[in-house]
This record gives structure tokens, C-alpha cells and sequence, in this order.
């Protein structure tokens, strides 16, 4: 009798093991599905962005931006191999990361499951200005790119300096437009933009990865909670039939020392 008590005890547990991780489970492909719009929204916006620099840098001869290079102060700190790497986390997961691996981020940022492109671009902003200004000789952004449901990948995307690559390319298709106001002016506004769209990218690429995962492992859970349920079930019957089997054992017997 104790043995099926516990076994019924046990299969309550696992009972509501299982609603609270399918519930879970429903709420990350909530999430999932509404950061997935977001991130396929924004993707053409940022590379909108991306192409019209390079178109408007093309027209704007000898342009130059201190988002283009990093400050000479910055350029001897690493021809010195002197350089220091600072690590800013966002999110829980990435600062106990680090806390792990014994290092301690200079900043640990929140920006929740639907990051804000004003929260975003703040960030970006203190990016820009501490590398206009050389105190960085570059800053770079990891973090995780969706590509489908199955396959997110670790990538890692240097955000400063900008590429003059784009620019270089750009030259001999966008020569043929007039700018008013004239190109750099609007370089000047579409650079630090591009910047944040990027970013901004990253933040929303890294939020669906993240739903995803939380899906798939509470899909898991879900899925091992049934099955430890059925097992259970399985025992508690066999459990129940030993006990009923013992109890007609006693009774014939009984029945048969009374003859």
C-alpha cells in the first residue's frame, strides 16, 4: 500500500511538472513568434542602410569619419600589445557566463526579451563616442544570428570601425547622383544610423535565438515528463495488480481454513 501511495504522490508531481513546462513551452513560442517578426522586419530596414552608405559614400569623394578609424592614441595602445579588452554583457545569461570564466564585465546591460531600438541606440551612441574619442580601438558584438528554426549560429561582428570597403566599391555606381544636401551631410546623419541598425539587428537576431531555445528545451521537458508520467502509470498499475492479487490470495485462503 505504501508502495502505490508513493507512486501516486509521484505521479501528481510529474502531473504538475508537465502543465507547468507545456505552459512554458506554449509562452516561449509566443515569444519566439513575435520576436521572430520582429527580427524579419528590421533585417531589410538595416540593410537598406548598409547599401545606402555605400551608395552615398561612393559621391562623397574624400569623406572621412571618425567612425571610419580608430584615434592614433588607440592605433599605438595596440602596435604596443598593450591593449585591454573590455567586456560588457547583456542579459543574465551572459553575465553569469563571464562570472564564471572569473571575469567581471565593465557594464551589464538589460534590454529584456524585446530590446528597443531608443534603449539600443542610446548604447550605440556611448559605442560611438568613446570610439570616436579613442578609448577604444575597436568594439565588436557576439552574439547569436538566427538563420531557421533548427540552425542559430555564434557569430561575431566588429560594429567600429566601419568598413571603407563598402565605400570603395560604391564609387563607380553612385557618382551619376546628385545629394542635396550634399553627401557628406547625409553620411554624416546615415553613418551613425547604420551603427544602430546594426546593432539593433544583433539585439533582435539574439532575442529569437534565445525564445527558440527556451521552446525547444521545454518542449523536451515536456515530452520527458509524459514519458516518466507513463512509466509511472505502468508501475502504479502492476503495483495495484501485485495488491489486489495478494488480497484474493488471502481471502481464498482464508475462505479455505474456514472449510
Amino acid at each position: 500500500m505504501a508502495q502505490i501511495r508513493a507512486i501516486r504522490n509521484r505521479m501528481t508531481a510529474v502531473g504538475t511538472i508537465t502543465r507547468i513546462t507545456k505552459t512554458m513551452q506554449m509562452i516561449a513560442t509566443a515569444k519566439f513568434t513575435a520576436a521572430l517578426a520582429r527580427a524579419k522586419d528590421t533585417r531589410p530596414y538595416t540593410s537598406a542602410i548598409r547599401n545606402l552608405v555605400g551608395e552615398v559614400s561612393g559621391a562623397a569623394g574624400d569623406y572621412d569619419s571618425p567612425l571610419f578609424a580608430a584615434k592614433s592614441s588607440a592605433k599605438k595602445e595596440l602596435k604596443a600589445q598593450n591593449k585591454e579588452i573590455v567586456i560588457e554583457t547583456a542579459g543574465k545569461k551572459a553575465a553569469s557566463f563571464f562570472k564564471f570564466q572569473k571575469h567581471n564585465p565593465a557594464e551589464k546591460h538589460t534590454l529584456g526579451d524585446t530590446p528597443q531600438f531608443e534603449d539600443v541606440a542610446r548604447l550605440a551612441d556611448k559605442y560611438m563616442d568613446g570610439f570616436a574619442n579613442g578609448e577604444w580601438n575597436s568594439v565588436s558584438v557576439a552574439y547569436m544570428r538566427f538563420e531557421t528554426n533548427a540552425r542559430q549560429i555564434p557569430e561575431v561582428i566588429q560594429l567600429l570601425p566601419l568598413s571603407q570597403e563598402e565605400k570603395g566599391e560604391a564609387e563607380a555606381t553612385s557618382t551619376n547622383y546628385d545629394f542635396s544636401p550634399s553627401a557628406e551631410a547625409i553620411l554624416d546623419d546615415l553613418l551613425p544610423r547604420s551603427v544602430k541598425t546594426a546593432l539593433f539587428q544583433a539585439f533582435n537576431d539574439a532575442a529569437v535565438s534565445e525564445q527558440i531555445m527556451r521552446m525547444i528545451a521545454m518542449k523536451a521537458a515536456t515530452e520527458n515528463a509524459n514519458d516518466l508520467g507513463k512509466d509511472l502509470k505502468r508501475d502504479y498499475n502492476r503495483a495495484r495488480q501485485a495488491q489486489i492479487t495478494t488480497e484474493l490470495t488471502e481471502i481464498i485462503s482464508g475462505a479455505a481454513a474456514l472449510e
